[in-house]
C-alpha cells in the first residue's frame, strides 16, 4: 500500500508543482473560459483526449473487452470518427468562435440561430446530461483506490477518498479557468495516453511471450459481432457507432475544445495527431482486455481487469503506475466537465438574461463549478443503484444536439424554430422511449432510443426549414456567417507560454 500509494502521491506533487507555476490571468471573462484561444495543436491534441477518454475506459471497456470480446472496438470505431469530425468542423466553428468571440456550445447556437433562449435550453440539456457521467468518474476513481490498497479500504470508504482527491484538485480548476485545465490536460495526457500505451503494449508482450497466450486461446463468443438477423437487431452495431460518433461533438466539455486553439490549423494538426494516438491507446487497451480475460479472477471481475494483468505483471510497482494512469486519465475528464459547467451557468443563464461585468461573470462562474464539485462528491458517496441507467438515458438524450448542431454548422436552411423544435421533441422521445423500452426497443431492428429519436428530430428539423420562411434579414444574417468560413483566412493569435 505504502508504493501503491506513493506512486501516486509523486503524481499528485507534480501536477500541483505545474499547476501553481501556470500564470492566472482572469482580465476577461474569454481568457478565463477559453485560455484566450491560445493553444497550439499539441495542447489541443492532449487536452481532447484528456477529455474524451476518462479514466472509466480501464475499467468500462477495458472490461467490456474482457467480458465481451471484439464487439468493444466500437469504441474505438466512433472515436475515430469523433476526432475526424472535429477536423471537417474546425474552419467555421474556430472563425465564428474567434470573430464573435464564442465560449461555450450554447454561444454558438446563439450565434446560429440567432436566439437568445435557445443558448439556455441547448446549455440545460448539457448540464443535466453531464451530471451523472461526472458522478460516475469519481465512483470509478473509488474502485482504483480499492485495488490499490490491497483490500484495506472498503469500497465506501475508497469512494470518498478517491472524492477527497478530486475535489482537492478543483481548487485550481476553479482559480485558474481554462487555462489550468489545458496546461495539466497536456501533462496528464502524456501520463495516460503516451506513458499508458506504452505499458500496455508491455503488458500485451507479457501475456503473448510470457503466459503464451493469443487470440486463438479466446472463447468464439469473444469474437462475435451482431450483423443482420442477429438477436441483438441488424443495425444494433451501426447505432452504437453513429450514435457516439455524432454525440463526442455534444458534450458542452469537449465542445469547447474547439474554441481553445489558436487557429484553425492547430485545430486540423491537433485531429491529426490525436487520430493515430488515440487508435494505439484505444486499440491497444481493447487488445489487452481480450487477451487478459483468460487470466484468472478475469471473468469473475472483467471491471478490473487493468489492476488486476497490471499487478501480476509487475507487481506493487506496476499495480501502482496503473493507478498512476487511471487517475491522470480520470482527472481531465472531470476537470473538464467542472470547468465547462461553471461557464455555461455564468454565460448561458445568468449572463444571457441579464448584463454582468467580467468580475461578476467569472466569480458566478468559480461559484458555479464549486457547487457543482460539492454536488457531484455528495451524489458519489451516495449508493445510487439507478446511476448508470440515468447516464444511459443522459447518453441517449444529449445526442439529440446533433441535429441542430452539425445541420446548423453546414446547411444555411435551418432556423431557430426547427432547432429549437427537433432537439426539444428529440430529447423527449429519445428518453420517453429509454423509459418504456429500456433492454431495447423490440421494434427498432437494433436500434438504441437516441438513434430512434434522432430519426424524429431531423424530420421535424428539416420540415421546420422548409416550411417555415424566413426574413430576408435573417437570410443575409445566415448568408454572411458562411461567407466567413469560405473566406476569412484563420486568424492566429500569440502561442501560449503555459508556465510563464
Amino acid at each position: 500500500m505504502i508504493i501503491t500509494f506513493g506512486l501516486m502521491l509523486i503524481f499528485f506533487l507534480a501536477l500541483v508543482y505545474i499547476l501553481q507555476r501556470i500564470k492566472i490571468d482572469d482580465s476577461s471573462f474569454s481568457t478565463y473560459v477559453v485560455g484566450n484561444r491560445n493553444f497550439n495543436a499539441r495542447y489541443q491534441a492532449m487536452s481532447f483526449l484528456n477529455t474524451w477518454y476518462p479514466g472509466a475506459m480501464f475499467t468500462a471497456f477495458g472490461g467490456m473487452a474482457a467480458a465481451s470480446g471484439v464487439i468493444s472496438f466500437y469504441v474505438l470505431s466512433y472515436s475515430l470518427l469523433t476526432v475526424m469530425l472535429m477536423y471537417v468542423m474546425a474552419r467555421p466553428v474556430w472563425i465564428w468562435g474567434k470573430t464573435f468571440d464564442l465560449k461555450t456550445q450554447p454561444d454558438l447556437f446563439a450565434l446560429r440561430y440567432d436566439s437568445k433562449h435557445i443558448r439556455t435550453v441547448t446549455a440545460l440539456i448539457g448540464i443535466i446530461s453531464g451530471v451523472p457521467w461526472l458522478v460516475l468518474g469519481m465512483q470509478a476513481l473509488g474502485e482504483m483506490f480499492r485495488y490499490l490498497s490491497l483490500g484495506a479500504m472498503s469500497f465506501s470508504q475508497a469512494v470518498i477518498f478517491g472524492v477527497i482527491v478530486i475535489a482537492i484538485r478543483q481548487f485550481w480548476t476553479v482559480k485558474i479557468g481554462m487555462r489550468g485545465v489545458v496546461i495539466s490536460d497536456y501533462f496528464q495526457g502524456i501520463i495516460a495516453y503516451i506513458f499508458g500505451s506504452t505499458m500496455i503494449i508491455g503488458l500485451i508482450l507479457w501475456l503473448e511471450l510470457a503466459k503464451d497466450i493469443s487470440f486463438s486461446d479466446l472463447e468464439p463468443a469473444m469474437l462475435y459481432l451482431p450483423g443482420l438477423g442477429s438477436s441483438e437487431g441488424s443495425f444494433y452495431l451501426f447505432s452504437l457507432v453513429l450514435t457516439g460518433a455524432l454525440g463526442g461533438w455534444c458534450w458542452p466539455y469537449i465542445f469547447v475544445r474547439m474554441f481553445t486553439a489558436n487557429g484553425v490549423q492547430s485545430l486540423k494538426k491537433s485531429a491529426a495527431l490525436a487520430i493515430p494516438l488515440s487508435f494505439i491507446f484505444c486499440g491497444a487497451l481493447l487488445i489487452l482486455g481480450m487477451l487478459a480475460s483468460v487470466l484468472p479472477g478475469v471473468s469473475e471481475s472483467p471491471e478490473a481487469v487493468w489492476f488486476i494483468i497490471s499487478e501480476q505483471a509487475g507487481g506493487l510497482v506496476l499495480l501502482g503506475l496503473a493507478g498512476v494512469i487511471l487517475l491522470a486519465a480520470s482527472m481531465g475528464h472531470i476537470d473538464g466537465n467542472i470547468q465547462s459547467t461553471g461557464a455555461q451557468i455564468a454565460n448561458d443563464f445568468l449572463g444571457n438574461y441579464f448584463t454582468l461585468t467580467t468580475k461578476q461573470l467569472i466569480v458566478i462562474s468559480k461559484l458555479g463549478m464549486l457547487g457543482l464539485t460539492i454536488l457531484a462528491s455528495w451524489l458519489a458517496c451516495m449508493d445510487l443503484p439507478a446511476l448508470f441507467s440515468l447516464a444511459v438515458l443522459a447518453y441517449q438524450g444529449i445526442i439529440q444536439l446533433a441535429v441542430p448542431q452539425f445541420l446548423g454548422i453546414f446547411w444555411k436552411r435551418g432556423n431557430k424554430q426547427g432547432a429549437i423544435a427537433s432537439m426539444s421533441i428529440g430529447f423527449i422521445t429519445a428518453v420517453s422511449l429509454e423509459l418504456i423500452y429500456p433492454q431495447g426497443i423490440p421494434w427498432a431492428y437494433g436500434l438504441t432510443s437516441g438513434a430512434v429519436a434522432l430519426i424524429v428530430n431531423v424530420m421535424v428539423f428539416v420540415a421546420c426549414a422548409l416550411l417555415i420562411k424566413q426574413s430576408e434579414e435573417e437570410l443575409r444574417r445566415v448568408e454572411h456567417l458562411f461567407k466567413m468560413t469560405q473566406k476569412q483566412k484563420s486568424i492566429v493569435t500569440t502561442p501560449a507560454q503555459p508556465l510563464s
